[in-house]
């Protein structure tokens, strides 16, 4: 979702845009772009893929909880180091990094916090442990004339979402939707579009911002209870009127952990440990420092977010 919108917007004001990803993209399709199929081990594919590029923005993580460490490892932490080679070697000037507030949130509450730097000794999954070496990884390549910068946009949603506003509705339809805590955990999200323009801003202005990492957001924190409430009536579906204590959801996490691993599922399963922290722990950002060095504000608001994802399930 965040790919094909940043691909369609520098499209769109005129930039030559080129896609890698390991199956063919609808929006590479639908704009003619040029279009690369292959994974992040596939070093001679990415070089061909940069070379003549001057800016490279790098998307591809593999991500949830699924997996072993050596395979978040395989592709978050080795795939970044081969995607880097490549952008250096073809020439690139700018580097942005799609991040994650995960790498540097180690469970307690976070209340109008700085970005912070990137912690993968305490990080608390596979996915935010190697995407946090990762992000070391790219802001240390930081030299003249190569400019990286990292972004963490907050929890996005938008219309078409599978992964936040699809489970949230999925579960609500069965039955299976759950507070945390009661729900009053207060957090911040980003709607799609200005995930989108975050991006757009930081390759513009990554000579500005170039060795930082930056969290993105609405800037408008809520409770848990109030954000599945609004996506839950968006969709048509009640919310949720159960809520479990945080140790027992953090214990029903942990053994399904272990259950999905025997059984070697490669969905994800309903609660993990490190959901049952998200949903019960508060965590919204400081906003302040994104917006001065991007010269970036989101433009789409809760509100507004909230009917165009309502109009995207009712049809126009």
């Amino acid at each position: 979702m965040l790919g094909a919108g940043v691909a369609g917007t520098l499209h769109a004001r005129g930039d030559q845009v080129v896609v890698l990803q390991r199956r063919p993209s609808q929006v590479a399709a639908d704009l003619g772009l040029a279009e690369f199929l292959a994974d992040l081990t596939e070093a001679d594919v990415l070089r061909e893929a940069a070379t003549g590029a001057e800016a490279v923005i790098h998307l591809a993580a593999r991500v949830g909880v699924v997996g072993s460490a050596a395979e978040f490892q395989a592709t978050n932490v080795h795939g970044t180091r081969t995607v880097l080679a490549a952008a250096r070697h073809g020439g690139a000037r700018r580097f942005v990094f799609i991040s994650s507030p995960s790498v540097a949130h180690v469970g307690s509450a976070l209340a109008g916090a700085d970005a912070g730097p990137a912690d993968p000794r305490r990080a608390k999954s596979h996915y935010s442990r190697t995407k946090a070496q990762a992000e070391l990884d790219v802001l240390a390549a930081d030299t003249p004339g190569f400019a990286t910068i990292s972004i963490r946009p907050h929890l996005m949603w938008g219309p078409g979402d599978a992964q936040l506003v699809g489970r949230i509705v999925e579960r609500a339809r069965s039955g299976r939707l759950a507070l945390v805590g009661g729900g009053r955990a207060l957090i911040d999200t980003t709607y799609v579009d200005n995930a989108v323009e975050a991006v757009v801003a930081a390759l513009d202005r990554a000579e500005v911002g170039h060795g930082e990492a930056f969290v993105v957001s609405n800037g408008e924190p809520r409770t848990v209870a109030e954000l599945f409430e609004r996506i839950c009536a968006a969709a048509g579906e009640v919310p949720p009127h159960r809520s479990v204590p945080r140790p027992v959801a953090w214990a029903g996490g942990a053994v399904a952990e272990a259950v999905w691993r025997v059984a070697r599922r490669t969905d994800d399963p309903p609660m993990t440990r490190f959901l049952a922290g998200q949903l019960a722990t508060a965590h919204w950002f400081d906003q302040r420092r994104v917006r001065e060095v991007l010269g970036w504000a989101p433009r789409v608001s809760l509100d507004q977010g909230v009917a165009r994802l309502a109009q995207g399930f009712t049809g126009p």
